[in-house]
């Protein structure tokens, strides 16, 4: 038995091709070698950018012994959890459902039809406080199953464990209940509340992870209800993010999470998914609180993506590493990112201006991080510099930022963090939705990215002819077919695109993408989506992703898709698709709102009605863009339709539709001039050739 991972496409994979493991992928050929050598598979499930995941390659993978001990009594399974969702949310189910929680590296053991009888995460060489050390867990399992009492008892758990994780996963209601109705958002938004932590922001007393989609849930439920408190527990947690450790205060972009309550140490490693999400989530309370702040963000985030992120034809990759490789091989977390006073003052050409930076955020000879490091967070207000230094506020912030400037240089000189450089449709679309939003808020120039992207995907993952997404491209190398998640994803960031530019093209690519959304993934006995097409590998389960988790729920995200493209293309059955899996899973969500709030955000803007503003003309009109921008329409849905019937006819065609759509039906352009339509819940201002009164209009301040 060999280590066949080095012909790999993922280079997570490929990081362990020399290890003494003799590591399979996840394929019919290595369940075939547990079969015929009677003996258990050892499954690792992690990702590039994961730093103990490094940590138990490097302590145990590493390992001779360890090794030898690993080839002589299991069949070792290396699996990429960015590249193989499906397998990785079935373990990491049996790892919550028996231990409490979970992790990455995910470590599982299975027999040879896969049925999992231990579970566990990180495992240090040796015992370390409660924990067994990897090595003695080895020889126990091979102990147990040699022996045939035992054998038997492990394979009466695997039993168990497969019947429960089945169970959990593919299980619906039995009785479906009634979709959330407009007023359920307040029962959501008041358990966001109940569970915020109002000192420092977020939820939860020990690590503090983003959770966009609360964030959203929030802003809805203001916009509804004009209550402050929400909108308070949501700008508390988009300032806590900003001034803390998540946000990389010299380059721009996210890191994952923080390990503290403070938001102050991350681990470093940045996400594709984490550095779309979190941004959306500030435009929003960028049009919701007019703070300049959040916008600042927002182009320092999308910044760092086009710099460290963008593939040279436009589709985005998938993560940067926490850890940083030295010339010598030796790896350190966070190293790129922390600084110390020398360092600093090393890099800064002032004084002044050094110690001023020092100063805001935080840089001690003590540090707050391993080594007396410093990680860079708002430690001192400008305001009480400018008093303390006897400048302006205005000087101050111009120091600071030719401060950033002068480490930014600095810091090039750095190891860098690695980068996985797969591209995967799903993480690309919540990417493109971003960029195009921002095209809408701050900058039309945002929608180039979002197309190049949108377009990169087209070429290099979607085959039209087949009607089929693949989820990966990596250095030529495409495969693995699509999820919900890149169906869905993709076919929002396809609809957003098309809202910030008005072509027709991305709308019609959404369209195909929730076609086969209907067509492999909607199970309409069961009344459900699920994450696996139809034609998928079989799994021990099939899964359902109701939950937001470090991404929005793919389920979710799909009915938002549904429902908005059911405005376009009211035959297809997509309003009845998200209807459906929304009366479906209704006690799910009453239940608990918090852990589902991509769906809950999909149910809100479905009980409250879209916000249609309907444009006829060649474009949107640049002066119209500045209203939109500053208003924030939690439900929107902005079409722009050629001004005449005539010139409607190519577009119905082009889409794949029988006749023209309610939303576009009669509503041509008047007098010649760009003309808008808004409507909500089936009832419709009249025609105007202002957008501020329209979205007057659907903020309810005005008489249709």
């Amino acid at each position: 038995m060999e280590n066949r991972l080095d012909e790999a496409a993922s280079p997570y994979l490929r990081q362990h091709a020399d290890n003494p493991v003799a590591w399979q992928p996840w394929d019919e050929r290595a369940r075939e070698l547990a079969a015929e050598r009677d003996v258990p598979i050892f499954l690792s499930i992690g990702y590039a950018a994961c730093h103990w995941c490094h940590v138990m390659a490097e302590e145990s993978f590493e390992d001779h012994e360890i090794a030898e001990t690993l080839n002589e009594n299991f069949v070792p399974i290396k699996v990429d959890r960015e590249e193989r969702p499906d397998v990785d949310t079935l373990y990491m189910n049996v790892c919550q459902m028996v231990r409490g929680s979970g992790g990455w590296p995910l470590s599982v053991w299975l027999t040879p039809d896969c049925e999992p009888f231990h579970v566990g995460t990180y495992f240090p060489p040796e015992p370390r406080g409660n924990t067994p050390g990897f090595g003695s867990v080895l020889e126990d399992i091979a102990e147990a199953w040699n022996d045939p009492e035992r054998r038997g008892r492990l394979e009466s758990q695997a039993e168990q464990w497969s019947e429960s994780v089945t169970g959990e996963l593919e299980g619906t209601p039995e009785t479906p209940g009634e979709a959330p109705d407009e007023s359920f958002v307040d029962t959501a938004a008041n358990e966001a509340v109940r569970n915020a932590d109002r000192e420092h922001g977020g939820w939860g007393r020990g690590q503090k992870f983003p959770h966009p989609g609360r964030i959203h849930l929030l802003l809805g439920a203001y916009e509804r209800t004009g209550r402050e408190t929400y909108r308070e527990v949501a700008t508390e947690t988009l300032d806590s993010m900003v001034s803390g450790g998540l946000y990389d205060h010299v380059g721009g972009g996210f890191h994952r999470y923080c390990v503290d309550s403070e938001w102050t140490v991350p681990h470093f490693e940045k996400m594709l998914y984490d550095n779309a999400e979190i941004p959306r989530a500030f435009l929003a309370g960028y049009q919701v609180t007019g703070k300049e702040r959040y916008a600042d963000v927002v182009e320092g985030t999308f910044a760092f993506v086009d710099r460290e992120l963008t593939h040279p034809e436009g589709g985005f990759y998938a993560t940067l590493d926490a850890q940083s490789q030295d010339s010598t091989g030796s790896r350190e977390e966070g190293a790129f990112y922390v600084w110390t006073p020398e360092a600093v003052r090393e890099a800064i050409d002032d004084g002044t201006t050094a110690d001023l930076f020092c100063e805001r955020y935080g840089v001690t000879d003590s540090g707050n991080f391993e080594g007396n490091t410093t990680v860079l967070t708002e430690s001192t207000p400008v305001g009480e510099l400018a008093a303390d230094s006897v400048m302006d506020t205005e000087s101050v912030e111009e120091r600071l930022e030719d401060a950033r400037r002068q480490l930014f240089e600095a810091r090039k000189e750095r190891s860098r963090p690695p980068r996985d450089g797969k591209i995967l449709a799903g993480w690309n679309g919540l990417m493109i939705s971003a960029l195009a939003e921002g095209a809408l808020v701050l900058d039309a120039s945002y929608a180039e990215p979002a197309e190049d992207a949108l377009s990169f995907c087209r070429e290099h993952l979607w085959d039209e002819s087949e009607g089929r997404l693949d989820r990966r491209f990596e250095d030529g190398s495409v495969g693995i077919p699509g999820y919900l998640e890149d169906y869905a994803f993709l076919g929002r960031g396809a609809v957003d695109t098309y809202q910030a530019t008005g072509d027709v093209e991305h709308l019609a690519f959404a369209l195909d993408l929730a076609r086969v959304i209907r067509e492999a993934f909607y199970d309409e006995s069961e009344g459900t989506l699920y994450f696996t097409p139809t034609d998928g590998e079989s799994l021990l389960a099939r899964p359902q992703q109701l939950t937001d988790s470090s991404t929005p729920s793919s389920t979710g995200v799909a009915v938002q898709l549904l429902s908005t493209l059911s405005h376009v293309a009211p035959e297809e059955g997509f309003d009845e698709i998200a209807e459906q899996v929304l009366e479906t899973h209704a006690s799910t969500l009453e239940s608990r709102p918090l852990e589902h709030a991509s769906l809950v955000v999909g149910a809100h803007d479905r009980a409250v009605g879209a916000a249609e503003v309907t444009v006829a003309a060649e474009r949107l009109p640049t002066e119209w863009r500045a209203d939109l921008a500053e208003t924030y329409l939690p439900s929107r849905f902005l079409t722009v339709r050629p001004p005449t019937d005539e010139s409607l006819e190519a577009w119905i065609e082009a889409l794949g539709l029988d006749s023209v759509p309610p939303i576009w039906k009669g509503r041509a352009a008047i007098d010649g001039e760009p003309t808008v339509y808004a409507c909500r819940s089936f009832a419709c201002s009249p025609p105007k050739h202002d957008m501020a009164a329209a979205i007057e209009w659907l903020r309810g301040e005005a008489d249709a």
